[in-house]
C-alpha cells in the first residue's frame, strides 16, 4: 500500500474515484466539473450561519477596516500576529465572535515535521451519555473495521485531505473534503469539515492558522519511510489557508469537549487560498463533490462511506482510511436533531472527514464525522438540512469569488 517513489505524476482534471466493495455503485468523485469585507448578523436560530474573515497576500496582511477595528478592541496588533502573537490564548484574545476571525498566512509554518506533530481533535462521547440517548437512537451498530484507501491518494480520493490548526494545546488535526461551489463552477475554493475543527464551541473561540492539505501523504508512507519524503509526496497540491470560515451558531453556543448539544450542528465550511500560486483548489486538485442537503432519513439514505485520517491509536494520522455501513439514528437528547451513526473503528483525527453516498448515480457529501465513543466502535455525524445549506450558500455567494 505504500511506495518510496511517486508512482505516477499528478494528473490534473482527471476523473477520480473512491471505490469500496458492497456499494451498489462506485463512490465516484467526478473531476468537476471538487476578499470581501462584509459580515453576517447571526440569528437566534441554533443552526444559523456565522461567517468570519481574514486575508493576506504576498506576506502583507490585509484586514478589512471593520475587522481591524474589532481586533483592536481585543487588544490585538495584527502586525505582530505573524511574529508569534497568535500563540497568546488569553481569554480576552481568544476570539469567538463571527466577525473577529483572523487567519493571515504564515508561510512555511506548516512544514512536514510540524504536521506530523499535530494531535487529533477528538470528540468522545461517554458511555453514560451514549446510553442515555438510547430512547431516541437505533441500537448501537456493530463495529466496522476501517479499510486503508488505495494509494496514491491523488488518484483514488483526491478531494479528501487533512485540516491542520493551532489550539491552546498545540498543533491539531482533522480531516476535510473539497466541495463544489454552486456559484463558481469548476473553480471552487471550498472545503467541508467539522465545526469543532475550526471553533472550540461554548468554552472557547476560533482556532488559528487553519490550513487544508488535500491528498496528504499521497503514497501513504509510514513514519519510518517519511525521512526522505519530498514536499510533493507530503502535500502534492500544497497548503491551502482558510481566509474565511463558517460554522453554525449551534456549535458555537453548544459545542463542548464531548460534542455536547452542539454535536448535531457540528459542521463547517472553509474558503481557502493557496500558500503559493493562483489557481483555485478545484482546478488544482481536479475533483470536488456536491453536498446533499436533503437530510434523508437514516432508513432511506442507503449505504454511506466515511473517509478520513484517523490519528489516535492504533492509527498514526499518516494514512487515509474509510468505513462503509448503513446508517442508523443517533441523538444525544430528544430536543436535539437526529444524527447519522455508522459502525467504524476510525479514531480522532478522522473528525470532519466527509460521509458520502450515491445519489442519482453521483457521489455526494451527506455528512461529516463529529463524535464517537471511547472504544471507537462507531461514528456519528450531523444531518445537513436547510440551515447547513444556508451556511454553504452564504459562503459561496459572499466569499466564493475572492
Amino acid at each position: 500500500m505504500r511506495s518510496t517513489r511517486m508512482s505516477a505524476p499528478l494528473r490534473r482534471g482527471r476523473r477520480t474515484v473512491l471505490t469500496a466493495a458492497g456499494l451498489v455503485a462506485a463512490l465516484a468523485l467526478t473531476a468537476t466539473a471538487c476578499g470581501g469585507s462584509g459580515k453576517e448578523e447571526a440569528s437566534d436560530k441554533p443552526d444559523a450561519t456565522a461567517s468570519r474573515a481574514a486575508d493576506s497576500d504576498g506576506g502583507e496582511v490585509r484586514i478589512p477596516s471593520d475587522i481591524a477595528d474589532r481586533l483592536k478592541e481585543h487588544g490585538i496588533d495584527v502586525d505582530k500576529w505573524r511574529d508569534g502573537a497568535w500563540k497568546d490564548w488569553d481569554e480576552d484574545k481568544w476570539l469567538s465572535e463571527a466577525e473577529d476571525f483572523v487567519n493571515p498566512v504564515i508561510e512555511g509554518l506548516w512544514e512536514p515535521d510540524r504536521m506530523r506533530s499535530a494531535k487529533e481533535a477528538d470528540k468522545t462521547v461517554s458511555t453514560k451519555d451514549a446510553l442515555a440517548a438510547q430512547g431516541v437512537s437505533d441500537p448501537e451498530p456493530v463495529q466496522v473495521r476501517a479499510e486503508a484507501e488505495k494509494t496514491p491518494y491523488h488518484e483514488n480520493a483526491a478531494p479528501v485531505g487533512k485540516v491542520f490548526f493551532d489550539s491552546p494545546e498545540g498543533p491539531a488535526v482533522c480531516s476535510g473534503t473539497v466541495i463544489k461551489d454552486v456559484n463558481h463552477p469548476g473553480e471552487s475554493n471550498l472545503v467541508w469539515t467539522a465545526g469543532h475543527c475550526v471553533h472550540a464551541g461554548g468554552d472557547g473561540g476560533w482556532y488559528r492558522n487553519l490550513v487544508f492539505v488535500p491528498a496528504y501523504n499521497d503514497l501513504g508512507r509510514s513514519e519510518a519511510d517519511l525521512g526522505d519524503a519530498t514536499a510533493s509526496e507530503i502535500a502534492p497540491y500544497g497548503n491551502w489557508w482558510a481566509d474565511w470560515a463558517s460554522t453554525s451558531n449551534g456549535w458555537i453556543q453548544g459545542g463542548s469537549e464531548s460534542g455536547g448539544d452542539g454535536a448535531a450542528y457540528d459542521y463547517a465550511v472553509l474558503h481557502v487560498k493557496p500558500e503559493q500560486g493562483s489557481k483555485s483548489l478545484e482546478e488544482t486538485v481536479g475533483a470536488a463533490l456536491d453536498v446533499d442537503f436533503s437530510a434523508p432519513a437514516a432508513a432511506e439514505a442507503g449505504e454511506m462511506g466515511a473517509w478520513g485520517y484517523p490519528a489516535a491509536q492504533p492509527y498514526d494520522g499518516l494514512q487515509m482510511f474509510k468505513c462503509l455501513d448503513a446508517p442508523g439514528r443517533f441523538s444525544l437528547g430528544s430536543n436535539l436533531p437526529t444524527m447519522y451513526r455508522i459502525g467504524c473503528s476510525m479514531t480522532g483525527g478522522s473528525s470532519g472527514g466527509g460521509w458520502f453516498r450515491v445519489l442519482d448515480g453521483e457521489t455526494v457529501l451527506v455528512s461529516n464525522t463529529s463524535i464517537g465513543p471511547m472504544d471507537n466502535t462507531w461514528l456519528a455525524g450531523p444531518q445537513l438540512g436547510e440551515d447547513a445549506e444556508a451556511l454553504y450558500r452564504n459562503m459561496s455567494e459572499t466569499y466564493g469569488g475572492r
